[in-house]
């Protein structure tokens, strides 16, 4: 059966799961160390573990949509950079 019926290919199956992943990983994250308090980073905003995974996923969306455009494949180089600037997002802002 796989992934034929709603003609998705692997990466795109991929991609769904690590957002997947990434859900239940708040969610226990957020169950054994609560931090609901928001936190003003760089920007000024003050921002929760969530709005930061949100601003994290949206970036990263938009780094590798500028890279295919000016660039194209292999994806190699803005994945290290959207992990990069995941962890910038976690750390600062």
């Amino acid at each position: 059966m796989g992934l034929t019926w709603m003609a998705w290919t692997w990466p795109t199956a991929a991609f769904f799961g690590f957002i997947l992943l990434c859900l239940i990983t708040m969610t226990v994250w957020e169950r054994l160390s609560p931090g609901g308090a928001p936190r003003r980073g760089v920007l000024g905003l003050d921002t929760t573990r969530g709005d930061r995974l949100f601003i994290s996923l949206l970036g990263s969306a938009y780094i590798f949509l500028a890279w295919l455009g000016l660039v194209g494949p292999p994806l190699w180089a803005p994945l290290v950079i959207a992990v990069l600037y995941a962890l910038a997002v976690f750390r600062w802002v």
